[in-house]
């Protein structure tokens, strides 16, 4: 078959060839798209302006909620003064002594206020200390002028290395790391360094919380997990599962961002809903969001690397630094992903890994994609190219040599027994990149720099592994649920309160279920993430969503299928609408 390209329209015209460009079928060419199956769920309302993020929802009547934050980032609130001199009729005031439950947002240690008690200690210059809400925007700004926090400055700790507060320590390791090292003829030393890094998704965080009729809150907000925001809530509110509903509206990214720190700006939206009895709308400017959310932890990593002459790699000896900032969060999960990882994808007969994470007076850290291990990978990978300059060997062929295989142990003491794949990834990236030309290239071109040269060239390679999921009996402690029904007008229904932020979830679970069940993807359709309507199927973290969570609705197909078929005695796909 012959193709003859077409530019699409308004593209500049291009110089008339007298023979016609030939591709095999099926190949993408210029000015042609692939057809892809199937489309992604979301797509065209996002395309066409019609998906409904949280500040685009509207709620007749709503307030507008702002933060009172602290501007210090150690001392004692002592008092809130509001300013008799201006006119609070039209202002709501949210303080710590009015939240009806205990005041915590609750997640893994339950150590974070929702706001600041008048006598409690600040613990980082974006604390919050007081809610407004107001039925204007002008008027809140103007409120927000005019409340003074007193205050009795405390000494701050901005280093974690001397800080006294741990909030969690792992030690991992294998073999005897101090014989190894003197046995070794090479000793390699670095300390590395990684700061706060922002998540920056499009859309800010958002919660808007509305009122009920039998004394609870539903919120309405971008978040990746309901159900954190669900459980923070009846605790803090002293409120029962039903008298609280999450809702999340679309999600404009996420990258951990929006994992935790919802729950604390939804509690505050709710705090202020039930104090005037009308919609809140929490909405973070961007200064609001970077300021005062969770980031990246920093880390320091000091690493310690044993080689023999012929380049073995005998011994590892490393601490991981994390900087939690004011509070737990997520840390201890995060630290153990990182402190796992810390070795590399590479394979080590002594091990010794110490990680801790210590608190400071600086905003908490969280969640963030790779959830700790890309701190720890981007000091092991730079260790090993520290490796390849002592050994005078191309940091590929280093590579080569130490990754783990099937069979090899880490450090934890699993055994890789299937699907490692490191060798062929390393093998497909440098044949792709033609890495060892390049590199040969940047070589030549270093010996022929001059020093006035502004310019200079280079060729990075690193590898990473990852575990996708909790770790250790992580998933057990979840116990999430995953349900299929069929609906009255013979549909199938996918429940799950795995969120969609931008990577396919509305897409893959129908696409799992349909394959498991024999039928199209369009005959399954997926239900909102309410927790009215879904059951808690854990967190959207950690690469989990469709490795278990679309686990848990394969299995769920496979029972439906076998209690249609047992039903009606036909093929699930010709049975199920009888």
């Amino acid at each position: 078959m012959t193709t003859r390209t077409v530019p699409p329209a308004g593209a500049p015209t291009m110089p008339a060839v007298e023979t016609p460009v030939v591709v095999p079928p099926g190949t993408p060419t210029p000015g042609r798209a692939r057809p892809a199956y199937p489309l992604r769920r979301e797509g065209p309302e996002k395309l066409t302006g019609l998906a409904k993020y949280a500040d685009d929802l509207v709620f007749p009547g709503a307030w507008f909620g702002a933060t009172v934050r602290s501007t210090e980032p150690h001392a004692r609130l002592l008092a809130i003064d509001l300013d008799p001199a201006f006119d609070w009729s039209k202002v709501a005031v949210v303080t710590a002594k009015d939240i009806p439950g205990p005041n915590v947002v609750s997640l893994i240690s339950d150590d974070q206020p929702i706001l600041i008690p008048i006598g409690g200690e600040i613990q980082h210059q974006a604390e919050p200390v007081c809610l407004l809400a107001s039925p204007d925007r002008d008027t809140l700004r103007a409120a927000k002028q005019r409340v003074t926090l007193r205050t009795e400055r405390l000494e701050p700790i901005f280093d974690p290395e001397r800080s006294t507060r741990e909030f969690a320590h792992y030690t991992i390791g294998r073999g005897d790391v101090d014989a190894a090292m003197r046995q070794a003829d090479h000793v390699i030393e670095g300390t590395y360094r990684v700061g706060h890094q922002e998540q920056l998704y499009i859309e800010g965080q958002a919660m808007i919380a509305v009122p009920r009729e039998d004394g609870g809150v539903t919120i309405h907000g971008s978040c990746q997990c309901p159900y954190y925001i669900h459980t923070a809530m009846t605790k803090a509110l002293n409120m029962t599962s039903q008298q609280v509903v999450v809702i999340q509206s679309e999600t404009g990214g996420g990258f951990g961002g929006k994992e935790e720190y919802p729950s604390m700006i939804a509690l505050h939206a709710a705090l202020l809903a039930l104090k005037v009895s009308k919609p809140v709308r929490m909405i973070y400017d961007r200064h609001e969001d970077i300021s005062a959310t969770t980031k990246r932890h920093p880390a320091i990593v000091r690493y310690r690397t044993g080689l023999s002459r012929d380049g073995e790699l005998l011994a590892q000896d490393i601490e991981v630094i994390m900087d939690a900032g004011a509070y737990t969060t997520l840390t201890p999960v995060v630290l153990s992903r990182g402190a796992i990882h810390a070795g590399g994808p590479y394979r080590c007969e002594n091990v010794r890994i110490i990680g801790r994470a210590m608190a400071t007076n600086t905003p908490p850290n969280g969640a963030f994609r790779g959830f700790g291990a890309p701190q720890t990978q981007f000091a092991a990978e730079m260790q090993v190219n520290r490796a390849a300059e002592v050994l005078s060997l191309s940091p590929l062929e280093v590579r080569r040599r130490w990754a783990y295989r099937e069979g090899d142990t880490t450090p934890t003491g699993q055994v890789l027994r299937e699907s490692v794949g490191s060798h062929e990834v390393l093998e497909a990236a440098a044949e792709t990149g033609a890495y060892e030309r390049h590199r040969s290239q940047n070589r030549e071109a270093r010996e022929l720099r001059t020093v006035a040269a502004r310019i200079a060239s280079g060729t990075g390679l690193a590898m990473a592994w990852h575990g996708a999921g909790f770790t250790g009996s992580g998933e057990v402690h979840l116990a999430s649920v995953a349900s299929l029904e069929l609906t009255d007008d013979g549909r199938i229904r996918v429940l799950t309160a795995s969120t969609e932020m931008g990577q396919g979830t509305k897409t893959i679970f129908p696409q799992l279920v349909a394959e498991a069940l024999g039928v199209e993807s369009d005959e399954v359709e997926i239900a909102p993430q309410d927790t009215s309507i879904v059951p808690n199927s854990g967190p959207t973290v950690a690469s989990r969503t469709a490795m278990v969570v679309g686990g848990l609705l394969i299995k769920a197909a496979a029972k439906l299928r076998d209690l249609v078929e047992a039903d009606t005695g036909m093929a699930f796909a010709d049975g199920y609408r009888t």
